[in-house]
Parts: C-alpha cells; sequence; structure tokens
C-alpha cells in the first residue's frame, strides 16, 4: 500500500514575486566567516558594495545601505527630507503605495492620495493638473511606485518625472523601485528622481535583510536643513562612516558578501540582458494566462508587469484556495492577493533567477491546479507559454 511521502520530494519552487530565489552562488558568498565590521577587509567590502550599488540605480550621488527591510528605506526617505505636516502627493496605484501612504500618515505628514482601480499606473496627466493647481507649492514631495507588486502594474516615471516639470513644480520626487530595481530598466539619475528606494529581496536575488536609498543632490541638500526627528535612519550619520567604508552601527555583514556576488553577477550577464530576460518569461507567462481565458489584472499592456503577472479567477472562486491547493499538491507558491484583492487574485513571480525550466515548471503548476480544482479555465497555457519562448529564443549571452 502506498502512502504520502513524509516530507516534499524534490526543491521547492518559489514563484512569488519577492523575496526570489537565491542562488547558489549567492547562498556560498553569505555563508563566508564574519568578519570584523572595523576592520580593512569589511571596509574594502563596503566599497565595493556602495559603489556597485550606484552601478545598479545609476546614481552618481550617494547610496546609503540600511540592515532593514524596504519599509525602513520609505521611512529613511521620508524622514530625511520632510518636515511634520508637510504635504506629499502619492497614488493609489495598489497596495504597497497604499501602506507607504500610511506610513506618512504615522510620521505626521499629511498624504494627499490620489484615487485609483489598482488596475494600471500612475495617470501622469492627473499628477501634473494636480501640481498645476499647488501654485502655492503646499506639496513638498510626490512619492510613486514604479512596479506596484501588488498588481503587476509598472508605472512610467519618465512620464511622471515630466508632469513635475511641465508643472514647473519644485517638489521631490521619490520612487519605490523595490520590486523592479534590477529587474526592470532604471536610470536614478537619467529620470531625475531625488530618492530612489530599493530592497534586497527581489531582483538583487538576496534574502531580505538589505535596504537603499539613491539620493540626489537636491535631496541631500534639503536633508541638512529639513527632516523628522531621526537616528536610525540618518542620511548624514551614515554618510559621515561611509565615506571611510564603515557604518554607523553594526552592518548585515554576510548579506553585505552576497550583494557584492549580486552585482558581480548582474554585471557578467549585462543589465540589458538582465532586463530582457525578464521580459521575456513575462511575455510567455501572459501568453499562459490568456490560453486559460483567465484576466490579467493590469488592464494596459504597456503597463504590463516584466516582475510578476497577477491573474483574476473566476467570480465565486477563491484564489488562495487555488493557491493553497497548488502549494500542498506540487510544491509551488504563489503570491497571494493582497489588500482589497485578497481572495481575488493569484500572483505569478517571474524575477531573478528564472530560467525557462522554473518558468515552465510554475505555468504546469497553476494549469494543473486549475484542472483539480475545477477552477473554470481553458488547457493549453503551458503549450502557449512553450510556443512563445521557442519562437523567442534567449541570446546565448544570457545564458548561464
Amino acid at each position: 500500500m502506498l502512502h504520502s511521502p513524509s516530507r516534499p520530494i524534490g526543491r521547492h519552487a518559489l514563484q512569488v514575486p519577492g523575496p526570489s530565489p537565491v542562488p547558489h552562488a549567492i547562498l556560498q558568498a553569505i555563508s563566508r566567516p564574519t568578519i570584523d565590521h572595523r576592520g580593512p577587509e569589511f571596509q574594502r567590502l563596503a566599497i565595493d558594495a556602495l559603489q556597485g550599488l550606484k552601478r545598479v540605480f545609476s546614481s552618481s550621488g550617494p547610496v546609503v545601505i540600511y540592515p532593514a527591510s524596504g519599509t525602513g528605506a520609505w521611512e529613511a526617505a521620508l524622514a530625511n527630507t520632510l518636515q511634520a505636516g508637510d504635504r506629499v502627493l502619492m497614488v493609489e496605484t495598489g497596495h504597497f503605495a497604499t501602506l507607504w501612504c500610511s506610513l506618512a500618515r504615522k510620521l505626521g505628514l499629511e498624504p494627499e492620495f490620489l484615487e485609483s482601480d489598482w488596475r494600471r499606473g500612475v495617470e501622469a496627466d492627473r499628477l501634473e493638473a494636480r501640481l498645476r493647481a499647488d501654485t502655492a507649492h503646499a506639496i513638498k514631495a510626490v512619492c510613486v511606485v514604479h512596479n506596484e507588486t501588488s498588481t503587476g502594474c509598472t508605472s512610467d516615471v519618465g512620464a511622471v518625472r515630466a508632469a513635475l516639470d511641465a508643472a514647473a513644480h519644485p517638489a521631490l520626487l521619490m520612487v519605490d523601485t523595490i520590486s523592479s530595481l534590477a529587474s526592470i530598466a532604471y536610470d536614478h539619475d537619467g529620470l531625475g528622481v531625488d530618492v530612489s528606494i530599493g530592497c534586497s529581496q527581489k531582483g538583487l536575488m538576496l534574502p531580505p535583510g538589505l535596504s537603499f536609498n539613491a539620493i540626489s543632490d537636491k535631496a541631500l541638500a534639503v536633508s541638512k536643513t529639513s527632516g523628522l526627528n531621526r537616528s536610525y535612519w540618518s542620511w548624514a550619520e551614515m554618510l559621515a562612516f561611509n565615506a571611510d567604508g564603515f557604518f554607523p552601527y553594526t552592518p548585515s555583514t554576510n548579506l553585505l558578501f552576497g550583494l557584492v556576488e549580486s552585482i558581480r553577477m548582474l554585471e557578467a550577464e549585462g543589465f540589458a540582458n538582465v532586463f530582457a530576460r525578464h521580459a521575456r518569461y513575462a511575455a510567455a507567462t501572459r501568453a499562459a494566462v490568456d490560453a486559460w481565458g483567465l484576466e490579467i489584472l493590469c488592464q494596459r499592456p504597456e503597463e504590463y508587469s516584466p516582475v510578476l503577472t497577477a491573474v483574476l479567477v473566476p467570480d465565486g472562486r477563491d484564489a488562495d484556495e487555488l493557491r493553497r491547493s497548488i502549494l500542498r499538491t506540487y510544491d509551488v507558491s504563489l503570491g497571494a492577493g493582497l489588500g482589497k484583492l485578497a481572495g481575488k487574485v493569484f500572483r505569478i513571480g517571474h524575477l531573478g533567477e528564472i530560467n525557462e525550466t522554473t518558468c515552465i515548471g510554475a505555468l504546469a503548476a497553476v494549469e494543473m491546479g486549475l484542472r483539480i480544482n475545477q477552477v473554470p479555465s481553458k488547457q493549453g497555457g503551458v503549450d502557449a507559454a512553450m510556443d512563445f519562448l521557442s519562437s523567442n529564443p534567449a541570446p546565448v549571452s544570457s545564458l548561464r
């Protein structure tokens, strides 16, 4: 008589839109013996990490590294540049934009939230109209999420910058790149962003635990005469120590080993290849969803995310039950619907260390899960994805 195995057989498939799977080379780097964070070996490590992140962000200015989640980097960006009572303009593109707005309110700021239906990115024309109406320049910062991880919608940061310029508005521009950094093309300097916010566990392929602020000259100047009370999040103290390759408090030493290895891997592949790879697997995933006859949450093709695809389940079906079934049966983790999308969508991550096999394997688990749970859908999604990938082969230089 056959019995169920006492443990899952094979390797678990982490197909959520972050944390993303950690490559073996990065795990090896992290596993090195911990070193003295006041010694010369650490100094060289920190300088490599800090300089490398400037290349990742395309930033000529400083990048600060915090031992924190992305939420910490949000707080640092606001706390270093704004005063209690300052008005900030934000856009409700999804769950994470909503959390950022809530954080701003808790800090004593006055966020103004432009509402949306969570099915598209930032509408730059609405943003521009609001900024033009602010003739007194009461709005001190505009905060947008580049890639909204809860919805699979990517916003045009260049259009946001153009809206600020067209309105001749001096507000700081802050951009959450938490799920887009090292996954979608991004140019901190070229886009005229004042504070870019990132973290380790998405496109950089690290475990959670590091977060980043890339800082413009304008934001740095503002921070010297403004800002909320801060200690742990202080740019000034961090940058003073960073100048010599050190930190004002104990850093995540071993994650910095992993960060340097991550940047080495990304640069060896070439960022253009990295971005094309993400776009390719995203397109294959969407081909599968179309073949299943299901609906992609993001409604504008030009805003489809290369990082993840959020899929609506038919009315009357529970997306969370479908996800639980797929995890239980096939040992594949999919992203949950967040906030007002809870139970309505499942999210397929296609970021970080992915290839044809991991992409097709995840889609096969979804297709089988739809079948065994009798979710109204068609078969053939995996075939559609394979047809797309075989018709659009990856460049040889992007294969490892």
